[in-house]
């Protein structure tokens, strides 16, 4: 459908191009759609004609690649200890290796992500509830003589090391759910905060777990200093730091000590929710530790995606990242699913500045786990039936492989025109010169538009229409 309709606006500026002995320019379309019918396709090309071919009644979608803004790291998910296990325990080697080149793979072969998160001990998507230096009740360790990352080694690390190994590039963050439980209030590793008398062995905890996967051939790209500060769950490890112990955490040890011991390793502050900006504002107001902060990390589940660009307008040299989402079972509607992944995760975060964009599990079982406490119904990015190894791409992988595959590591977001009815849209530059524009129709009908590159005169035009409910990356070369 949107192929023919395109043809039928291009077929007489195209002929008379070619006659006059130019060749029209060549856009890729791959689409989406929410009926999935087309799961990442090749749709029919456009071409770019002169701005006087276009038809005048449609919406128009200028992109401006010499206004340049944030470049990108990557698109990803994370590889939680249920993902690991079940990519390292769950599947054959033959398995494993093709989705691990599908997923981390260069394009065309893969969707390229290149950016992933690990857990600095147990989530709740751990079989076990853990840290890398626990100790009996009431026992302490505060010279961390009883350190080992020995229980990421039968699954995590060798996950991982096999991605970087697909993907030289793969740039990995890591956040810890709760300090070792003799260093917090509860002796636990469930609820409660870290004391005070503590801050300096957890601090020396952080940069040990760094030099550690370092050692492995896993270097760590960032650090947050607590998931879902927050937040403190009954059943699965957490830890709740307000802002100002966040800030004194930071300035006076955590911060001077990856400045010395890890200076290439960035510091992100806060990793949970968009319904509290004031929580990162806090401690980036606190100017000795802020210039420990290399940015802000956030999550989707509470809150509107557009603090990320508040926030980043108030400190404008902050970094500002998308640190995790999950998809479950509580919203089970594909097609709605699809629209927002895409227009919420993937162009709202990233026209709010985010350098890197990060998904929750990047595996799952059939039954959503395996967990212990916390989420019952999430979904990773694809599912593994833990008896035989077989994958679903769900949802949130064609989500992530229409920015991932064509926005490549380096690439900036450039200048897009927005505010349409049932369109949004982002655009990028690669460092190559080819372009990217996703565009997400959240009509329940199709949608006709055009697509303007250029200024005045030199202005090009292609045309196309998007099925209902449907999402679609346009490529070309400038």
């Amino acid at each position: 459908m949107a192929g023919s309709t395109s043809r039928r606006w291009l077929a007489a500026p195209l002929l008379a191009l070619c006659a006059a002995g130019a060749l029209a320019q060549t856009v890729q379309a791959w689409i989406t759609t929410g009926d999935q019918a087309q799961l990442l396709a090749r749709g029919a090309d456009a071409r770019f004609v002169p701005q006087a071919a276009r038809p005048s009644d449609v919406p128009v979608i200028d992109v401006d690649p010499s206004r340049r803004y944030q470049r990108i790291t990557g698109f990803g998910a994370a590889i939680t200890d249920a993902s690991a296990y079940l990519i390292q325990q769950r599947m054959r080697p033959p398995q494993r290796e093709a989705l691990l080149n599908d997923l981390f793979g260069a394009p065309p072969k893969g969707i390229g992500l290149s950016f992933t998160r690990l857990t600095i001990g147990a989530s709740d998507f751990s079989r076990t509830h853990y840290s890398f230096d626990d100790m009996p009740p009431g026992q302490s360790d505060p010279e961390l003589a009883h350190f080992s990352i020995a229980p990421n080694r039968a699954d995590v690390l060798p996950v991982t090391k096999a991605a970087l190994a697909v993907n030289p590039q793969l740039k990995v963050m890591a956040s810890p759910w709760s300090a070792p439980g003799w260093m917090k209030s509860t002796d636990s590793l469930i609820q409660g905060t870290l004391k005070p008398e503590a801050y300096g062995a957890f601090a020396a905890y952080l940069s040990k777990y760094v030099s550690a996967y370092a050692a492995e051939g896993v270097p760590i790209f960032a650090l947050t200093l607590q998931n879902e500060p927050h937040f403190e769950p009954k059943d699965y490890p957490g830890m709740r730091v307000d802002p100002a112990r966040r800030a004194a955490f930071i300035k006076d040890h955590l911060g001077p000590l990856l400045a010395k011991e890890h200076p290439q390793v960035r510091l992100l502050d806060w990793d949970h929710n968009w319904n509290e900006p004031d929580s990162p504002a806090a401690v980036l107001r606190d100017s000795a530790a802020s210039k420990y902060v290399a940015g802000v990390a956030w999550h989707c589940y509470g809150g509107d995606v557009r603090v990320q660009a508040a926030l980043h307008d108030t400190w404008p040299d902050k970094e500002t990242w998308f640190t995790e989402c999950s998809g479950g079972e509580w919203a089970p509607n594909w097609s709605d699913n699809l629209q927002y992944f895409v227009r919420t995760l993937i162009v709202g975060t990233t026209r709010g500045w985010a350098q890197g964009v990060l998904l929750w599990n990047l595996a799952l079982d059939e039954r959503h786990g395996p967990h212990l406490g916390g989420c019952a119904n999430c979904r990773g990015v694809v599912t593994i039936e833990s008896s035989t190894g077989a994958v679903t791409r769900n949802v949130e992988y064609y989500a992530l492989a229409h920015a991932s595959r064509f926005v490549r590591p380096g690439a900036q977001r450039i200048w897009s025109s927005s505010g349409y009815a049932d369109l949004d849209t982002v655009a990028f530059r690669n460092a190559d010169g080819t372009l990217a524009l996703l565009v997400a129709n959240g009509a329940a009908e199709s949608r006709r538009f055009a697509v303007r590159t250029g200024m005045s005169k030199s202005a090009r035009t292609f045309g196309y229409t998007l099925p209902a409910k449907s999402v679609a990356t346009f490529a070309w070369r400038k």
